[in-house]
């Protein structure tokens, strides 16, 4: 009776291309037998030398196919109608999903049994046999591209002063014991295919866009990407106690870096959506995927509590000295903040996880007022009204000096004028905030 073509057995009259794909069908799915020198229709035909036939396709699945399945595939000779025929036995390999190496991670290069066909698999399947393979740890996982190149990421590495061959790749965990690219090293490269959406906005809502960007490539040129668009939109005022000119720039510097590298370093990555950062006229707002890691909770993040989604990315930023070991940002995001009533706000869903800093400029304007001001305002307190040469008298300063302060005051709504030329006076709006 002769052999046909079903679910497990594919028969080849002489060694060609195909049985590649053929070994990586069987080695993700549940394995079969390859027979070579019989036709497609069943006629045996045999081969020259089984020692031949057997080394050549033992080099060709060596050579071709990743990761290697070498040790799931077993090689011997069969007699049939009097004529040697090989015998290629492949189980079902435990790293799948295999892959032509050529082709990649792709449905071009991975394939699967259906029926008596080998055929592509889809990106979907290939991502269940990668997560039953590499585990839930998306980072740790190989990645489906496997064409990487990282540019910036030795760009950044080469700044630090800090080597970053392949060998070191591997010890990051960039790439495999099997010299195969991680989703780490997806994340890294300038192939990585998740953003930031960045934009700022006209006042407090997101009636009026002023800019918007789509900020993509390797996370290591997307931090610095980023943080010189948002620097573009922290702005520094100024304000005068005496003869001396205060600056002071709207977010703080170090909570920015914080909050940009939380994003980064703790979103969820396994979904696709982009990290998104909104500025508007008071706040700047950082929204990341993936809520609070299982087991945290918010008050734990704000006693200091850390619990890494992604421990090789982190590993990697505290490498180059962005991050430090403990989980410090928020602690530092909330300690910038340490002269202001109002502070930073954390909220998180289920799914999100954001961090709002507030413009510390607005506030200061709206809440806060120097020491001349509380001066000037506690004098209103005490005799209801007072004229410009109250305030000089009081702070023992020129007129140019007192109007600038009566301007502030004004500004920020503290105080109203009342009457016009040598008659005016200012009584008080609000009492002083300390």
């Amino acid at each position: 009776m002769p052999i046909l073509e079903g679910p497990m057995i594919e028969l080849k009259q002489t060694v060609v291309d195909d049985i590649k794909k053929e070994v990586v069908a069987f080695a993700n799915s549940e394995g079969g037998i390859i027979y070579i020198g019989i036709t497609d229709q069943g006629e045996v035909i045999g081969v020259e030398s089984v020692d031949e036939t057997s080394l050549k396709v033992s080099n060709m699945i060596r050579d071709s196919i990743k990761p290697d399945v070498t040790m799931f595939v077993k090689y011997s000779s069969e007699v049939m109608e009097e004529k040697n025929v090989v015998k290629v036995t492949v189980q079902k390999g435990t790293d799948c999903p295999y892959y032509i190496a050529k082709k990649g991670l792709r449905p071009e290069g991975v394939y699967v049994r259906q029926g008596s066909s080998s055929v592509p698999a889809s990106e979907t399947a290939i991502r269940r046999m990668i997560k039953d393979t590499d585990g839930d740890t998306f980072e740790n996982m190989r990645s489906l591209n496997q064409e990487l190149t990282f540019e910036a990421a030795s760009a950044e590495f080469k700044n630090r002063n800090i080597a970053f061959s392949e060998n070191q790749m591997v010890t990051l965990g960039l790439i495999n014991s099997e010299r195969i690219y991680t989703n780490l090293g997806l994340l890294l490269s300038d192939q990585c295919v998740h953003t930031i959406k960045a934009a700022s906005f006209e006042g407090t809502t997101k009636s009026i866009f002023k800019d918007r960007r789509e900020i993509s490539g390797s996370l290591l040129a997307q931090m610095n990407d980023v943080y010189g668009f948002i620097d573009l939109y922290n702005k520094t005022r100024a304000e005068f106690s005496h003869l001396y000119r205060i600056d002071r720039r709207d977010y703080p510097e170090e909570a920015l870096r914080e909050a940009l590298l939380n994003s980064l370093v703790h979103r969820e990555y396994s979904f696709s959506g982009s990290t998104l950062i909104s500025i508007f006229e008071d706040r700047i707002e950082f929204i990341s995927i993936g809520g609070l890691v299982k087991g945290l909770t918010m008050n734990d993040i704000l006693f200091g509590v850390s619990q890494c989604r992604n421990e090789k990315l982190a590993a990697v930023f505290y490498r180059l000295k962005l991050i430090e070991a403990y989980g410090t940002g928020i602690q530092k995001i909330m300690d910038s903040y340490q002269d202001i009533r109002v502070k930073p706000r954390i909220e998180a869903s289920d799914n999100a996880f954001k961090i709002i800093l507030p413009n510390k400029n607005v506030l200061l304007q709206e809440n806060m007022v120097n020491d001349d001001e509380k001066i000037i305002l506690k004098l209103i307190e005490q005799q209801d009204s007072i004229v410009r040469k109250d305030i000089e008298a009081a702070l023992s300063i020129s007129q140019t000096m007192a109007g600038r302060l009566i301007k502030q005051l004004v500004d920020k709504g503290l105080i109203a004028v009342v009457g016009r030329g040598r008659k005016t006076k200012y009584i008080g709006i609000k009492a002083v905030k300390s």
